[in-house]
């Protein structure tokens, strides 16, 4: 049996929806085939602990979205179709460590007020309004496909609006440390422990380099976006998207999995899946892992060597856990001022932070973890039944294959098994409940989402890393490990999207909007036309 399509996207994360739904919206005929039995990828809410309690199940925030090209152009759209966002305009973020709390508004002015030196209330000011003025050039390079013309432009750009010092610097900065930033340009610890656990939701860890750009990149995001989250859930974002989707005549197919990419005379031509063949006259899109669709979608023939390179280069990044909990009251912080805040760091900076990292990368459980705390109910009450509350906590810094407990406690001989997840989260709970006395005897029900787990839920989490690979400087940028430019893959017609690809991790959409855009130029549409008549 066959289908007919003008494009075939393979894979229903962010990626995947925001290309499908603006090559519809373009008058494209598509199909999405998903080997899950719902869409969203790593979008999703459920009730994981008790009736009544609306967990965020893998991501939550959404900053990057909506400061991205695809909610530009599919927001008021799904806005129709019922998404709705709640957000920060006081207290956005927050740190808290033996060091004391650190507290982020909205307001930058307020942020700076508590600093202990004043010269660092300037420095921080110069630091938003620096980026402020790399901004064009910053997200100009995130929201490019990188072609050889597409730096040619940004390139001059660049030079033309900062001057050959200015270009300099920033490219200086690119190459930095989130440590060696806040060491370079503030004399008290607030913005290191503010931001520097930041950096951890770029993949990245403070020592590590690009983290001189990507921390004042976070603070900006932050006071400019704030953190929207869906109200009533991530859910609802998704059956957003499933509402647009269903109205431009998408047809998703849920539950199949796609057993190869045809490809005839050096083109996609169709997608094998679920016993039938659907046809893709004008392009296959592959939200995938970069090892799957070279290894295992393609016929080995057809791969080129750069494709078998991506494959070489791809380095999985740290794993990832999550910990739900639902509680019979909202969390009392030692420090009153956390009670207000939606995500909060338990974290001293990078001296903490760098720690744990290592100590995972080495192989061990951290014994003093960076731990992610959300408190979605803060923004959005309906989370759970009146006067309770949820906590949602992720851990970015935990071995796939453990080795070893750098605290000297935790048995790792069986690798994550639920004892072990089970273990490690008591660790977790009694870090935060030293700034939150009494957090264990609120918590009603738990629910624990291992690096192994990760991956059973979502194939595209390689190794429990849920960030597409590592995304140190030689993953990032030009060499995230793929093919051609313009997320092609040597074989015309099939373009690589996701996590994996440019601009990288993140709940932006971003790769799954500039393929759709770069397929909906009368350029690229004409080329693809001539192409597949021949």
């Amino acid at each position: 049996m066959s289908r007919h399509y003008d494009a075939v996207v393979v894979g229903a994360g962010i990626n995947g929806l925001v290309a499908a739904a603006e090559l519809a919206g373009a008058g494209w005929r598509v199909a999405v085939v998903e080997e899950r039995d719902r869409l969203g990828g790593f979008i999703a809410s459920d009730e994981l602990t008790a009736r009544g309690f609306v967990h965020d199940t893998f991501s939550s925030w959404h900053p990057l979205f909506v400061a991205g090209g695809g909610y530009a152009t599919l927001g008021a759209d799904l806005h129709r179709h019922g998404l709705v966002y709640r957000n920060a305009e006081g207290p956005v973020t927050a740190s808290v460590s033996e060091r004391g709390t650190v507290v982020a508004d909205r307001d930058p002015e307020k942020t700076a007020v508590d600093f202990a030196h004043a010269a660092d209330a300037r420095a921080y000011a110069d630091m938003l309004a620096q980026l402020d003025q790399w901004a064009p050039h910053v997200f100009g390079a995130l929201g490019s496909e990188l072609r050889t013309g597409d730096l040619a432009r940004l390139g001059y750009g660049a030079l033309r609006g900062l001057g050959r010092d200015g270009l300099t610097e920033l490219m200086r900065v690119s190459t930095q440390s989130g440590r060696g930033l806040v060491r370079e340009r503030f004399a008290g610890f607030e913005v290191d422990q503010l931001w520097s656990p930041w950096l951890l939701h770029a993949g990245l860890a403070p020592d590590q380099a690009t983290g001189g750009l990507m921390l004042p990149v976070m603070a900006f995001t932050m006071h400019a976006i704030g953190l929207p989250v869906v109200e009533g859930g991530a859910a609802n974002f998704v059956a957003a998207f499933a509402g647009l989707l269903a109205e431009r005549g998408v047809d998703v197919l849920l539950g199949t999995t796609v057993d190869r990419v045809v490809v005839r005379d050096g083109r996609a031509v169709a997608v094998e899946a679920g016993g039938e063949r659907l046809v893709a006259g004008r392009a296959v899109l592959a939200s995938t892992s970069t090892g799957r669709l070279y290894e295992q979608l393609l016929s080995p023939d057809v791969v080129t060597d750069a494709g078998r390179q991506a494959v070489a280069r791809h380095r999985p990044g740290r794993a990832a856990t999550q910990i739900h909990l639902a509680l019979d009251r909202p969390v009392r912080w030692a420090d009153s001022r956390l009670d207000a805040v939606p995500l909060i760091h338990v974290s001293n900076g990078a001296d903490s932070t760098a720690v744990a990292c290592a100590q995972a990368e080495a192989g061990l459980l951290p014994s003093a973890p960076t731990v992610v705390v959300g408190q979605q109910c803060v923004l959005d009450p309906t989370r759970a039944p009146e006067g309770q509350a949820t906590l949602w906590l992720q851990l970015q810094e935990v071995p796939w294959a453990p080795t070893g407990d750098a605290a000297g406690e935790i048995d790792v001989r069986d690798g994550w098994t639920a004892e072990l997840a089970d273990a490690y989260t008591d660790r977790v709970l009694a870090r935060v409940a030293e700034h939150a006395p009494g957090l264990a005897d609120s918590v009603i029900g738990r629910h624990v989402i291992s690096p192994t787990a990760l991956s059973a839920a979502n194939a595209n989490a390689v190794h429990g890393d849920p960030y597409g690979g590592a995304a140190e400087l030689d993953q990032s940028l030009l060499w995230r490990p793929g093919t051609g430019t313009g997320h092609r893959t040597g074989v015309a017609g099939l373009f690589h999207i996701g996590a994996f690809t440019h601009p990288g991790p993140g709940l932006g959409g971003g790769s799954g909007h500039l393929v759709a855009q770069q397929l909906l130029t009368p350029r690229g549409v004409r080329r693809l036309s001539e192409r597949f008549r021949r």
